[in-house]
């Protein structure tokens, strides 16, 4: 290969969404491959053959990547992490990384497995003076792939992106490994959505660039489901590829067992074929392991039998377990005498009790529970995590298309209605995803056939649909459908009653029992709902002309303000940009059109929309800068001097200006908080009460002058009684001005202190005996069991502790002076926590 210097650019941003469940909290690139994240074998290959500088392009999880990788001195390379701020196709997140991509670069996809011979492959390139080189094989079924015809030269002069089978004129395909020249990089352009088969090259073959195609001789397999994922592992182990199996070679009489670490393995167990192990596995007397793969920290009992096989990480396994060509993923633990033909995957994080049987082909989802002695015929979707409730404060919340299926959403609308009389009234809406869009669709169905009049109001932001049923003397309920902010691809559905708020336990309790029950009412024919369609444009405009009421229009047009507003390519864009223009208020928008593409994480969209707003703020000398989260519920603040005010810093900023209303009222105004909500700042024209924050009623709410979490959530009360981040905005707004203060100045005066809120893993059966040994450790000091456990240390420091209604988990929630006494009160509580759940 020539020694001009090269480059690697590595694809890792796909969702994986075809290869689901397994990469459920894993991308796809890191799924292991005999114990090694997939990408990390093709990353060992490009420093083989001496590139030792790789860019890597992330969207979907990129803080596992990242972590796993680092600045990439573990392999000798320097990593570049470029992060797209959306779904630009392939050559447009190329395009991305252009700056580090100076000199010749290869292309290479993280979800692959190959043999291929990279260095030919470059040879080839400077043997034909390429600008662009496609790396070409031969396939059986060229459906999936881009279809290939080359001429004696190696030109390509015929290209067809994944073809029909009457469309197909070579078996020849297109494997998604390119070497390019840097040029090529201006034909691509700035932030549009632009792709290497689709876009790219035929524009290349229309401008006379020849783009060569080098015939790749060995194994290739893009690996994007569950099947070819165990396939590949098959034929690395049946060794039908020159793939290095990692780990100390041990031959034993009829196979080879490769080590990476430290393993206690009973001198009975019998080993055929190629058996990978990791680090800390114990296997049991009497055990067979052919062709598998197991992870680290994984117990096998006795007289198990695995075969074709792969095995994560974290896996305890009783006696006499059987497996045939299956993958069970991380966090798992299965009881005695389970037997699972062929075919099974188990994702991460269930439990499989003993004696169970599972029948072939049958995928069980994340953190599912199956119970001893049952037999699995069927996919378990919904399972453990939904086995007692569904509902988690009033929302469903699940993997769209599949664990949240039509199947399982037109089920729970039956069992909402349940609870309505025939006749009545539910206002439905959405956001713009499609998701939310086919979910909704399917509940609608299952109103009706309970006899449920709908009210569609389409795409509207939630605050709107809330509005709209609290308004409707008619209206019996609501839901509203959405992208969960957390999980790009799941989605969230909320269930409100006739004031439009979230339906409390009792309700919740209701529903899950006519869910699981499956006691739904069918209504005669006559009977069935009517659905009617509004284009929302009445009810949007009844919603801003109430929020335009309930703000002072002579405060706000006292004094000239100018305001940035970022709605995160979320609903509110279709509805706040109205009311600022009818307000009369001078307003930067951004990124107010909704998008019904999958986007990254909250987190991720946040980062970047923070650092747009504050350059903006600052450089355009604004008053404030507002970040609208895409739920319209959640709110971040931006002051003049560009500074962003987290989720505590916030909630200070908005108690100080409610405190300022109180004194020129001349009466305490009253707050609702959460128990967990910190308490170091004492506002004296405040009165606030701490209380466990759900089942509300509207009669209880009406007495209190702002609901807020830590979460950034607020809702106004002399408007409504939900959350709302529009009116919220409007109103801090209203009163920065008002009491003509900047925001900067509250900020800087307001005293800083440390607090979090951290997840510790706990099981169910524990939880009891957690909340003992916190009361124990309670005495004598000053306590509270409110809503959880709560424990001051002295005046200022105190930890809460509140097991999770809904997932195997307990919250802490810490307030100190400061970091450093905040860091010791976490540590002693955590290690006591590791005590008491070790000790029997």
């Amino acid at each position: 290969m020539s020694k001009r210097k090269i480059k690697a650019v590595m694809m890792a941003g796909g969702f994986g969404t075809r290869i689901q469940p397994l990469t459920n909290s894993v991308p796809k690139p890191m799924l292991p491959v005999v114990n090694l994240p997939m990408m990390e074998h093709t990353l060992r290959r490009l420093v083989e053959i001496g590139i030792d500088e790789v860019v890597i392009l992330l969207y979907f999880k990129p803080d596992v990547i990242k972590k796993h990788f680092g600045d990439g001195s573990n392999w000798g390379v320097t990593i570049h992490y470029v992060l797209p701020d959306d779904d630009y196709g392939t050559a447009g997140a190329v395009g991305f990384a252009r700056e580090y991509l100076d000199t010749t670069f290869m292309i290479v996809s993280g979800d692959l497995v190959t043999d291929f011979d990279f260095a030919s492959i470059f040879d080839y390139h400077r043997e034909k003076e390429s600008k662009l080189t496609i790396t070409l094989t031969s396939v059986e079924n060229p459906l999936q792939f881009g279809v290939v015809i080359v001429n004696e030269e190696g030109k390509i002069e015929k290209f067809l992106e994944k073809p029909s089978w009457g469309e197909v004129f070579s078996d020849t395909i297109n494997t998604g490994i390119y070497i390019i020249e840097p040029e090529i990089l201006d034909y691509i352009p700035i932030g549009e959505n632009f792709d290497f088969a689709k876009d790219l090259f035929p524009l290349l073959m229309r401008e006379g660039i020849d783009l060569m195609g080098y015939n790749a001789d060995g194994y290739w397999r893009d690996v994007g489901n569950p099947d070819s994922y165990r396939e590949v592992h098959e034929d690395i182990l049946n060794e039908r590829l020159k793939f290095p199996i990692p780990g100390k070679k041990i031959d034993y009489p009829d196979g080879t067992l490769y080590l990476t670490g430290e393993s206690t393995i009973d001198p009975s167990v019998e080993i055929l074929g190629n058996v990978v192990l990791g680090a800390n596995v114990r296997i049991g007397k009497g055990s067979k392991l052919n062709n598998c793969a197991i992870g680290d920290d994984v117990t096998l009992g006795k007289e198990c039998k695995i075969r074709n096989s792969v095995l994560w990480h974290d896996i305890e396994i009783g006696k006499r377990f059987v497996l045939d060509n299956g993958v069970i993923c991380n966090d798992n633990v299965i009881g005695d005498n389970v037997t699972a033909k062929a075919g099974l995957i188990l994702a991460e994080g269930c439990k499989v009790g003993k004696l169970v049987r599972v029948e072939q082909d049958v995928t069980v989802w994340p953190h599912k529970e199956i119970e001893p002695a049952a037999i699995v015929s069927h996919n378990v979707v919904w399972g453990s995590r939904y086995k007692n409730s569904i509902l988690e404060n009033g929302s469903v919340i699940g993997k769209s298309n599949a664990e949240l299926s039509c199947e399982m959403v037109t089920k729970l609308a039956e069992a909402y209605a349940a609870e309505l009389p025939v006749g009545a009234t539910v206002m439905v809406g959405r956001d713009h995803d499609r998701s939310s869009r086919m979910l909704k669709r399917a509940f609608l169905g299952g109103l009706l056939a309970a006899g449920i009049n709908v009210i569609d109001l389409k795409a509207v932001p939630p605050a709107v649909v809330r509005h709209a049923i609290s308004g409707d003397p008619k209206a019996s309920g609501g839901a509203y459908f959405r992208r969960n902010l957390i999980e790009p691809t799941a989605s969230e559905i909320n269930l409100y009653n006739e004031e439009g708020l979230r339906i409390g336990t009792g309700a919740s309790k209701s529903i899950e029992k006519s869910f699981f029950n499956e006691k739904f009412r069918r209504v005669d024919a006559s009977k069935i709902g009517e659905i009617r369609e509004s284009l929302h444009a009445l009810e949007c405009r009844e919603y801003q002309e109430d929020v335009i009421a309930h703000l002072d229009r002579t405060v706000l047009h006292s004094k000239p303000v100018r305001i940035a507003v970022d709605m995160m390519h979320g609903i509110t864009g279709d509805v706040l940009p109205v009311i600022l223009n009818d307000l009369g208020i001078d307003a930067i928008t951004l990124n107010a059109h909704s998008t019904d593409k999958i986007l990254p994480p909250v987190d991720q969209i946040q980062r970047g929309s923070e650092e747009d707003l504050r350059r903006i703020v600052t450089s355009l000398e604004l008053d404030v800068g507002f970040l609208i989260f895409s739920s319209g519920q959640r709110i971040e603040l931006i002051d003049d001097r560009g500074a962003a005010y987290d989720k505590i810093l916030g909630l200070s900023v908005v108690l100080e200006l409610l405190d300022r209303e109180g004194a020129r009222l001349g009466r305490k105004m009253r707050v609702f908080l959460p128990t967990w909500a910190p308490d170091l700042i004492d506002y004296p024209h405040l009165e606030i009460q701490r209380g466990a924050y759900h089942d509300f009623r509207a009669e209880r709410l009406r007495e209190y002058d702002l609901l807020a979490t830590v979460d950034g959530n607020f809702a106004f009360t002399e408007f409504q009684l939900h959350r709302d981040a529009m009116f919220a905005a409007l109103k801090i707004l209203e009163l920065l001005i008002r009491h003509d203060v900047k925001l900067s100045e509250i900020g800087h005066n307001l005293r800083r202190f440390h607090y979090r809120h951290v997840r510790i893993d706990c099981p169910q059966a524990l939880k009891g005996k957690m909340m003992r040994k916190f009361l124990k450790a309670a005495q004598g000091k000053r306590s509270s069991t409110l809503d959880g456990v709560k424990i001051w240390e002295n005046s200022t420091d105190w930890i809460l502790m509140i097991p999770d209604q809904y997932s195997e988990h307990l919250n802490l929630y810490i307030q100190a002076a400061d970091e450093t006494r905040g860091r010791e009160l976490y540590e002693t509580y955590r290690n006591l926590i590791k005590t008491w759940m070790e000790k029997k």
